[in-house]
């Protein structure tokens, strides 16, 4: 019998894919792959070691697991690589990085088929 919890996992995340992404392209030097991403954000909060609060706001993107394809070989994200996305004509770039004490990447969901990866703008520039 199939597991309830991970069908509706997989439906769930079809219906993400199909109604709430834009297409982005993925970038590792110079290999990259066109993906259907989610937009979203992931709030960090550490303290500076001199007692202030630093809130930082990261740009996340989620990625299906299987998507993530560059140079014909499944791939995981990697500190440094970019992801572009264009929006009213302009072309905004974001770098894979770890912020605060979480990865740069993680799962996000219990059957690894949905990468949510933290990013960080770096560059806007004409499309």
């Amino acid at each position: 019998m199939a597991d309830i919890l991970e069908t509706g996992s997989n439906w769930l995340q079809s219906q993400r894919k199909k109604h709430a992404t834009r297409s982005v392209t993925y970038r590792r030097g110079v290999d990259s792959v066109p993906v259907q991403a989610t937009v979203g954000r992931t709030v960090f909060e550490q303290d500076d070691g001199t007692g202030v609060i630093v809130r930082t706001e990261v740009r996340d993107y989620l990625i299906d697991t299987a998507d993530l394809v560059l140079a014909g070989q499944p791939a995981l994200p990697e500190r440094g690589d970019r992801v572009e996305e264009i929006d009213a004509g302009k072309k905004f770039t974001y770098e894979v990085m770890p912020l605060g004490t979480e990865p740069h990447w993680r799962y996000s969901d219990p059957y690894r088929t949905t990468l949510r990866v933290h990013t960080k703008h770096i560059a806007t520039e004409d499309a």
